[in-house]
């Protein structure tokens, strides 16, 4: 009994150990979430490999999910509010009008055998790749299928994004490479705020019964820190969000199988071309947002763009675009999408997959 507790042990040290390594590898060739995915592919491997069964603990997922709530809902502030707040219709419009354009492309995929409703949704929800993939398995979806197809998105907007916004918009970048990072209180009043937020929100997201708890929990209860000032500029740490990363990359990957992954490759080529058409209707809400505010079509291309905050956030700051305004727009629209995630999950498992 003893030998096989320690040869599990053994076996998940293994598999982070390799998780950690391929993020690593993943953050010097510029790949987005590079934790994220090295879990996955870390994950991945030890699942082929070794096939048997493997899990990553409770008491592992819920803190890196708690984890992922706080870094979401730090994003908040008063000046993201009040960027909005001038614009706030048109900016609904267009964040509820990618909301729909996402449930069509999600309702398209479906045309693929095999993928139910709410993974189709959740696959193509624009906006929110990390709080999504997180919350996918809870809520009913395939969370490998929801991981693949979400940053197939975010490669393809980080791939084309700047080449699109230099040729289209005429941007010029500075080659800074993104924003320049923000005093705060250091990090043991960051690791203090995330374990209350993170706390705090897990009880009373239980005692409110929310979906996802342990994420919607701490991203409400740090939100409102941020927005009535007790946050103090307070955020969660890097390091302890890349861990968190890394654990729903690894909790994700560990259930891939040979037959999952046919099927996610007989998906992938209808998934590209739903993706591609759901880049470029949000580029055309993008369109429309120039029309009816002051938003410059650069502002307005980056602010609709469905995902990347951090390559969009880098393109907006080396271009001299309006960052506040780009970041305002992505957050609410992040919001929206993390907080109605589980009322469309609780929709779509009342319809039928097609035959």
């Amino acid at each position: 009994m003893g030998g096989q507790r320690w040869r599990r042990v053994l076996d998940g040290t293994v598999v982070a150990t390799g998780g950690l390594a391929a993020a690593l590898v993943l953050d010097r060739l510029g790949v987005p979430s590079p934790a994220l995915f090295g879990g996955v592919v870390a994950g991945l491997v030890r699942a082929l490999v070794r096939p048997l069964p493997m899990e990553v603990p409770k008491p592992i997922t819920i803190p890196a999910l708690a984890v992922v709530g706080v870094t979401v809902g730090a994003l908040v502030d008063p000046e993201t509010l009040r960027a909005v707040g001038a614009r706030w219709l048109p900016v609904l419009l267009v964040v509820l009008g990618t909301l729909l354009v996402s449930l069509a492309a999600g309702w398209l995929l479906r045309l693929q055998r095999g993928i139910s409703p709410v993974t189709g949704a959740f696959a193509m929800i624009a906006g929110g790749a990390e709080g999504v993939t997180a919350m996918a398995r809870e809520l009913g979806a395939d969370h490998r299928m929801v991981a693949v197809l979400q940053y197939l998105r975010v490669l393809l907007i980080v791939a084309f994004m700047p080449v699109v916004a230099s040729l289209g918009y005429g941007a010029t970048t500075s080659g800074s490479g993104g924003l320049a990072p923000t005093g705060g209180p250091g990090w043991a009043a960051d690791l203090l705020f995330t374990a209350a937020c993170g706390v705090v929100g897990l009880v009373l997201g239980r005692l409110l019964r929310l979906p996802v708890p342990a994420l919607l929990g701490p991203m409400l209860v740090a939100a409102a820190a941020d927005l009535t000032g007790l946050s103090h500029g307070a955020v969660a740490p890097g390091a302890a969000t890349s861990l968190a990363f890394l654990v729903i990359g690894l909790q994700v990957g560990l259930n891939f199988t040979r037959e999952s992954l046919r099927t996610i490759g007989r998906a992938l080529p209808l998934a590209l071309v739903i993706v591609l058409g759901l880049i470029a209707a949000c580029a055309g809400m993008g369109l429309l947002l120039t029309r009816v505010t002051d938003a410059s079509p650069l502002d307005a291309y980056l602010a609709t763009t469905p995902g990347g905050l951090t390559a969009v956030l880098a393109v907006a700051s080396d271009s001299g675009a309006d960052a506040t305004f780009v970041l305002a727009v992505q957050v609410t629209r992040l919001f929206v999408m993390v907080l109605s995630a589980p009322l469309i999950a609780r929709w779509l498992r009342r319809t039928r997959p097609p035959a």
